[in-house]
């Protein structure tokens, strides 16, 4: 395991705070962005863990203090406005004006009122967030880093960072974290091999990694638009379906909306039916039709990711009209 510790903006930092101290909601998921994105980011990978390192300041006393975290899930380029509908207030502000204005400070070029600029998305799930008395310095930190710094496990400051978070997770039965924690610890002694927390994808990650995953087409009519682009559950979340991109079919929005009213399905031999409903129903199809019989466009190159055959053939048997 690696971690990352990222210098977090206190703006951030402070309304995500206050979001997961609300009862109305857990807070699942956060987006880390950067102003200016890389390409990628290789720093860590899935299911490492990201750190936060907040701004020198009155906040922190000057002192460059880790203050919370989260589990690597994703890191994607995307415009702002596709970063604001997947993760709303959980980009860090309370609307996508407000995550603009905090953007705009740290760009170098001037801010345009309708620019939808893209910016890194580094997607963190089980984020959590220290009370400022569990605060810890951040071991071996340089004024000179910018951006962040990386840490091995193995390493002597890696254990330390490790053994602060462990007793924290454990005080504040932070469960889920402290479960993984021990299993890592375990998996360590017994095996000698080195092992990751599993990230619990939201719904914003969700979108993000579906999206990513089938390279950003539509996997039925190869639409390349990416604000017309909608990650479909097969199996709705609300009915049990997980959000896993086995789970998840990337799809142009109109044929979102009639797979998810069961007028399109996709069979498990990965064969698009369009069903005779539509053109029963409304006199028209014409359009889609043509995709009958045809297989997804589109697969993720990982088949582990592919669409799950029970899930698609829980579509076809509870969903499709037929």
């Amino acid at each position: 395991m690696k971690f990352y510790v990222g210098v977090t903006d206190h703006q951030w930092f402070n309304y995500l705070r206050r979001l997961a101290a609300s009862p109305s909601e857990p807070l699942d998921e956060v987006n880390f962005w950067q102003p200016s994105p890389n390409s990628q980011f290789r720093a860590i990978g899935p299911g490492d863990l990201f750190l936060f390192k907040l701004h020198r300041g009155s906040l922190t006393a000057r002192r460059d203090l880790i203050a919370g975290g989260g589990v690597l899930a994703s890191y994607s380029v995307l415009p702002i406005s596709l970063a604001w509908e997947a993760f709303g207030p959980k980009n860090g502000a309370g609307s996508s004006l407000e995550m603009r204005r905090q953007i705009a400070q740290y760009r170098r070029s001037q801010d345009k009122p309708f620019e939808d600029f893209k910016i890194g998305c580094t997607i963190l799930t089980q984020p959590f967030f220290f009370y400022e008395s569990e605060w810890f310095p951040a071991p071996e930190w340089r004024q000179s880093i910018v951006r962040g710094k990386t840490y091995a496990l193995e390493s002597e400051a890696g254990r330390s960072i490790w053994q602060h978070l462990s007793r924290v997770w454990q005080q504040r039965k932070i469960f889920n974290l402290d479960g993984e924690a021990r299993r890592i610890e375990e998996e360590r002694a017994r095996y000698g091999k080195e092992t990751t927390i599993r990230p619990r994808l939201g719904q914003g990650a969700f979108k993000v990694a579906v999206t990513d995953a089938y390279n950003r087409a539509c996997a039925i009519t190869e639409e390349h638009t990416l604000p017309a682009l909608e990650a479909a559950h097969i199996k709705p979340y609300g009915d049990s379906g997980p959000h896993a991109v086995y789970n998840g079919l990337l799809l142009r929005s109109d044929v979102h909306r009639l797979f998810d009213r069961g007028y399109i399905t996709v069979t498990p031999d990965y064969r698009i039916e369009v069903g005779g409903r539509l053109k029963e129903e409304f006199k028209n199809g014409r359009y889609y039709y043509p995709f009958h019989g045809q297989k997804l466009h589109h697969l993720p190159l990982d088949p582990a990711d592919h669409p799950s055959k029970e899930l698609l053939t829980w579509h076809n048997e509870k969903v499709f009209r037929g």
